[in-house]
This record gives structure tokens, C-alpha cells and sequence, in this order.
């Protein structure tokens, strides 16, 4: 499996028991979807490795205590603290409406109500305070926050995101 074809889903935190169990930070916002999981790839060396699980369950709302198949000592939970986790993207819960993931809208067209057409959507800059989408049009780049005021519509059929940005923000760019 390689990691462009997977989505991160947490990290080795840090050791449970003397028996190898685990505790696995999720960054999700529904940690309990990934409760019942039978294998996760776990980042080692810059590969992913299939681990497969023997059992898990929430923990303290943030976490997932996990007993790996093969774990089953503190030294071999050592071997893989820290280490991230993933899974593959066809593993991600379907979004409705205009709830989106990053990666889903890589190559929309970005459609302004006012504008039309602006550009494709190449990248998320989710590096600041405010995520905001790269959108190319030609060679100019044109940053755009991704503000829930902004995105009126996901339009995946099309491959659309209709954006009502206001005037001024793009006009920037494109003059």
C-alpha cells in the first residue's frame, strides 16, 4: 500500500500495559467509527506496515486502546510508539452536502458566483490559521480561505466547488 492511496488517521501516543497494548491518538472527529478496525498500516521506516488487531475500544473519548496481533510486550509496544497510523482512503466515511474532505476536491473547478470560473483547485493550505484553497488559473495562484460563508456548494457530479467570494479577493489576483 502506498501512502498517497491512504488517509492518516493518528498516532502511536503511547503505551497501555505491560502486554503490549497500545494507545492510538485518532484525529477524527468520530473516534468511535474506527473502534471495530481488523488492520491499520502503521508507518515504520517510511513504510507502511499491515498491522492486524486483536481487539480495541475507545478510551477516554480521544483514544483508541489497541492490542496489536504480535504486541505483546512493552518492548514491542516501544518499537512502535509514536509511529503514525493510516488507512486506506477507501476506508473514509462518505460525506454528504457540502462537508468535503481535503483531498476529495484536489482538481475541482473552482466556480465564483460573481466571477465564473477561476481556476482548479490544486491544493489546501491548511498550514495558517484559516485552511485556504489553492486555485490555479493559468500561472497565477489565487488563495482563497475556506470559510463556510464562502463555499456555497460542493458540486461532486461536476467536480465543482461554487464559491460567493466577496469583491475584491479574487479581483487581486486576477488584475
Amino acid at each position: 500500500m502506498h501512502k498517497e492511496d491512504c488517509f492518516y488517521l493518528g498516532k502511536i501516543a503511547k503505551k497501555f500495559s505491560y502486554k503490549g497494548e497500545v494507545l492510538a491518538w485518532l484525529d477524527t472527529d468520530d473516534p468511535g467509527y474506527y473502534e471495530d478496525m481488523e488492520s491499520v498500516f502503521v508507518e515504520i521506516n517510511k513504510h507502511l506496515v499491515p498491522f492486524f488487531i486483536e481487539k480495541s475500544r475507545l478510551h477516554k473519548n480521544d483514544f483508541l486502546r489497541i492490542q496489536f496481533e504480535d504486541v505483546d510486550s512493552e518492548e514491542a509496544a516501544d518499537r512502535i510508539l509514536g509511529c503514525e497510523l493510516y488507512l486506506p482512503l477507501t476506508m473514509l466515511p462518505k460525506l454528504e452536502g457540502d462537508k468535503f474532505y481535503f483531498h476529495e476536491i484536489i482538481g475541482f473547478t473552482a466556480v465564483d458566483e460573481r466571477l465564473g470560473d477561476i481556476g482548479i483547485i490544486t491544493g489546501i493550505n491548511d498550514n495558517s490559521a484559516q485552511p485556504l484553497f489553492e486555485i490555479k488559473k493559468g500561472e497565477t495562484e489565487i488563495l482563497v480561505p475556506m470559510i463556510d460563508d464562502f463555499i456555497v456548494k460542493i458540486d461532486r457530479p461536476n467536480k465543482q466547488v461554487l464559491l460567493n467570494t466577496p469583491e475584491g479577493l479574487v479581483d487581486l489576483y486576477l488584475s
